[in-house]
């Protein structure tokens, strides 16, 4: 099952999906400061392209606090509306039947687009 949803899933926008997040990752990458940001759209990129069987965890980390700032700087800076798009097509996909597997994958990357900072995919 998760192969057939991933390749209809690429097949209607998964491709696009992953390709802005690429782009948005390579922008990020051209400074320094971002950097963290870029490896983060990186992150999102490669779940956005097949999100079926993907699991999205919590990691414990030594970093302190840093990824709770990190995460706010996100949140600011573009995440809040990347979320917010993630969530609007997850409801959208979620009207009919056929869509919800659909819907909650946008779910699933609305999670990881919200606080990308400290979570890991397994």
């Amino acid at each position: 099952m998760n192969l057939l949803g991933n390749i209809i899933w690429i097949v209607f926008g998964g491709i696009f999906i992953f390709i802005e997040y690429i782009i948005g990752g390579l922008i990020l990458c051209l400074t320094i400061i971002g950097i963290p940001f870029g490896l983060q759209c990186f992150k999102c990129a490669f779940v956005g392209l097949a999100p079926f069987g993907v699991k999205i965890t919590d990691t414990t980390s030594n970093t302190g606090c840093l990824s709770t700032i990190m995460n706010i700087i996100w949140l600011f800076c573009g995440g809040f509306w990347i979320a917010l798009t993630h969530l609007l097509f997850g409801l959208l996909f979620c009207i009919t039947i056929i869509g919800i597997p659909f819907g909650r994958q946008h779910f699933k990357l609305m999670n990881l687009a919200f606080t990308p900072f400290g979570k890991s995919i397994s």
